[in-house]
């Protein structure tokens, strides 16, 4: 098991922490006000990824009667995991989690309890690896039956933009059609969320990419939007959105 240095912030502890989690240490709580202290919405856009999370997997569960999801970069757990939200729906979901942190994998065995009827697996592997990823995955799920590939906050970990899509576009043609793929990220829409990228690099994070909005619609190309499309977080499917953020969000499906 890895030796966790609390002394030092952790970028999966500071994101728990602006989630409201307690898998965090005063390292990164200091982190995290640091990143705060420049881009004061950084706790609402964490916030709005998770609540899109599960707008999205709700979404597919219920109205899409997708049973098997691939969740890339899932940083540590917190309440209303995919695979909770999913199996609430439909017991019989599988998901497979994938990170290559080794603090999320220290939690890992939080994300492994299972419906009976359904299943969940945790893949340590980087998401460039997707050899490794989809062959992983492959002892979970069927990847001859439809699969929803979920990257939230993650593309940006990828600094070359062409190396972000030509990943997304291996896993997407992994899948078979009627698949669907989940994105949300944040954008350079502001100067307040670049000097928050520059902060949490500081503050003991890792360097950022942030895109635009129709960079990020980009990831999609070939695939089929579903309504409302590639919008801010807050506004997807959202029954009261809340004020727009510096984070866009989009689901599609493969034809």
């Amino acid at each position: 098991m890895p030796q966790l240095d609390t002394s030092v912030p952790h970028s999966a502890r500071v994101w728990n922490y602006w989630l409201g989690g307690k898998d965090n240490f005063a390292a990164d709580r200091e982190a995290g006000e640091r990143v705060r202290a420049v881009f004061p919405a950084i706790v609402d856009n964490a916030r709005a990824q998770r609540a899109f999370l599960g707008r999205a997997i709700g979404f597919l569960a219920a109205e899409c009667g997708v049973r098997q999801f691939l969740d890339l970069g899932t940083g540590l757990p917190t309440a209303d995991n995919t695979h909770e939200i999913a199996q609430a729906v439909a017991p019989e979901s599988r998901v497979v989690y994938v990170d290559n942190d080794p603090l999320v994998l220290v939690h890992a065995r939080a994300l492994l309890a299972s419906s009976p009827e359904g299943a969940t697996s945790y893949v340590d592997a980087d998401v460039r690896d997707t050899e490794t990823v989809l062959r992983e995955a492959a002892k979970t799920l069927d990847l001859d039956q439809p699969v929803a590939i979920i990257m939230l906050g993650i593309l940006g970990n990828i600094p070359d933009y062409d190396e972000a899509r030509s990943i997304v576009a291996d896993l997407v043609a992994a899948v078979p059609a009627g698949s669907y793929l989940v994105v949300n990220d944040g954008t350079n829409s502001s100067d307040e969320i670049a000097q928050g990228a520059q902060a949490s690099t500081s503050a003991g994070g890792h360097a950022y990419a942030l895109r635009t909005p129709a960079e990020l619609t980009a990831y999609f190309d070939g695939l089929d939007l579903q309504d409302p499309g590639v919008v801010p977080t807050t506004r997807w499917r959202a029954d009261d959105p809340g004020a727009s953020l510096d984070g866009y969000a989009g689901v599609a499906r493969k034809p």
